[in-house]
């Protein structure tokens, strides 16, 4: 591993008093102030407090600003590239910052205006603690970016963030030489699918352990920046609000603990894993918005009837305060998800990622809510809806649909995508995997499906359904039958207002588009094939893949 070095504190002790307080603002709430162990303590260089966990890492955090500004452990200095240090956003600016030891755990405070950002250490843990209570707007976003050195960790993850020769959108997503696409915006992962990101060289691993999300936004299957990396350095993220393909209002209130961690080259302890983290510890620092153990509640249900057992099940908690969700047993739907705010949540039941039950449920703390078997009405799941044929399962995403499970982590135009024309027939066996998970006004805008029906078929009307999962710029989709019945253009529905198909999201609002198709629409020849056009209608967007678009979860055509 290369990089810089930077000297560990030695073994010493700090006393807290008058004398070692000089310069700091004084101790307040109940952090007492307290002698700390041999090599576990802090002290003050003038810029910065310098806390010694006592066991490999020693940190700085500047007196200023509430900025990271070294991380260094067993000797060599991780933090810093291009000059720029570990913060909230990118920097708060002038703020009060005090720090306080009690016991077995110092904590560094940092307030800004209306936002409250907190710093713990762990006797003998080699882990950063950290927690943010934003109160309101005032700061724009929140995330927390974790800057590392360049040379530290190989630059070779496959949603790595490199400074390719072509930039080709907005000024963040770049080619590389051989056609691939990176951006930051590229991970794979939903929020529920990871506990940590980081990297490892094998004898040393750098961590960002997630919080449990509650006063985040966008649910379980959201997906945002995790990390990057360039020439200049890598990047972790913690991002507890963004706006890019966001569904939600944003909530406010602490969030947290996240936790930067640093191992031998193994994964963080499974310990400090959202959900699993037990901070008794810190229910006593007086932390803003801190809510103990003891203050929350449980949700618990004996099982969900009425699912598809091809499909795993999550059950969601929200409201305008606080979000959760835990994962439904595979054999009967039994489900708990613990640590909630007390409050009454709609409760939803997702197949995939698609919604087929919602309720409601009141949670009080100290207490278990338990829930009787919940029922999903057959009518909620369309895929029990009777089809002549389909396309795809109903299920939220676009999963096995043409470029799919690529466009998670790459751009459109990335060589490694699959032609986004081309057309299908019912029948062929390979109608999903042929058919292109996304569709834009300005690409490939006239897909069409080749089907044949029988006589009775043809004599009859029927309903058309296409499902999306989120759109660009108003993109929905119009269809034309046999080129002699064209559909009214559907209203768009509610859909996130930024990119979304190009930074590695499907995940918007779900939405089903329903064409009541005459029966004077249909060929009567049954040996002849009758074609469904799909067309992207809107007047937004601008051209190629930033040109109106949605994303495909299903199609069928109903008996």
């Amino acid at each position: 591993m290369s990089g810089s070095t930077g000297r560990p504190l030695g073994r010493r002790t700090f006393v807290l008093g008058s004398a070692a307080a000089a310069g700091t603002a004084a101790l307040t709430g109940p952090l007492a102030q307290t002698a700390s162990a041999a090599a576990f303590g802090w002290s003050d260089d003038g810029s910065n407090y310098v806390v010694d966990t006592g066991a490999s890492l020693v940190f700085k955090v500047s007196k200023t600003n509430g900025d990271l500004t070294s991380l260094v452990y067993k000797g060599t200095e991780y933090q810093g590239y291009g000059g720029k240090n570990s913060h909230v956003e990118s920097g708060l600016g002038t703020s009060t910052v005090t720090i306080a030891q009690s016991g077995s755990t110092i904590l560094v405070s940092v307030t800004y205006g209306t936002l409250k950002h907190y710093y713990a250490a762990r006797s003998g843990e080699n882990n950063v603690y950290l927690w943010t209570n934003k109160a309101d707007s005032s700061v724009t976003a929140t995330r927390y970016i974790v800057r590392v050195k360049a040379g530290l960790f190989l630059n070779d993850e496959p949603d790595s963030y490199t400074y390719a020769p072509t930039v080709i959108e907005s000024a963040d997503v770049f080619e590389k030489s051989d056609g691939q696409t990176r951006a930051k915006h590229y991970s794979k992962l939903r929020v529920m699918d990871y506990s940590y990101i980081g990297w490892t060289t094998g004898s040393v691993g750098l961590w960002i352990v997630r919080s449990n999300h509650e006063k985040a936004s966008g649910g379980p299957f959201y997906r945002s920046l995790l990390r990057h990396q360039s020439a200049d350095g890598g990047g972790l993220y913690e991002i507890l609000y963004y706006g890019e393909n966001q569904t939600e209002s944003e909530r406010f209130g602490l969030q947290g603990p996240y936790v930067i961690a640093f191992t031998d080259g193994g994964a963080p302890s499974s310990s400090l894993y959202p959900g699993t983290l037990t901070t008794s510890w810190a229910d006593s620092l007086g932390i803003s918005g801190y809510v103990a153990a003891s203050g929350r509640g449980r949700v618990a249900g004996v099982g969900i009837s009425g699912r598809d057992t091809a499909y795993a099940y999550t059950v969601g908690l929200a409201n305008s305060a606080a979000q959760y969700w835990g994962s439904a047993r595979s054999s009967d739907g039994w489900f708990s998800i613990a640590g909630v705010l007390p409050g009454t949540y709609t409760l939803t039941v997702f197949k995939g990622e698609l919604a087929v039950y919602t309720g409601s449920v009141t949670v009080t703390a100290g207490a278990t809510t338990t829930l009787n078997t919940i029922a999903i009405a057959s009518s909620n799941d369309p895929s029990n809806a009777t089809a002549i044929w389909r396309i795809n399962n109903w299920d939220g995403t676009p999963g096995g649909f043409k470029n799919a499970d690529l466009m998670t982590y790459a751009h459109p135009s990335d060589v490694r995508a699959s032609s986004w024309t081309g057309n299908v027939v019912i029948g062929s066996g390979t109608e999903t995997s042929s058919f292109p998970c996304y569709l834009w006004k300005d690409v490939n805008s006239g897909i069409i499906v080749y089907f044949k029906l029988t006589a009775a078929q043809a004599a009859a009307a029927h309903t058309l359904r296409i499902g999306v999962t989120t759109a660009y710029a108003n993109g929905r989709p119009q269809v034309v039958v046999n080129d002699t019945w064209t559909s009214a253009v559907p209203s768009p529905p509610t859909q996130p207002s930024t990119r979304s198909l190009t930074v590695g999201s499907y995940r918007g609002n779900n939405n089903t588009f329903t064409y009541s198709v005459p029966a004077s629409a249909w060929l009567t020849d049954t040996s002849s094939y009758n074609t469904l056009k799909i067309y992207v209608a809107s007047g937004s967007g601008t051209t190629s893949f930033l040109s109106a678009g949605t994303a495909i979860d299903a199609i069928d055509l109903l008996a």
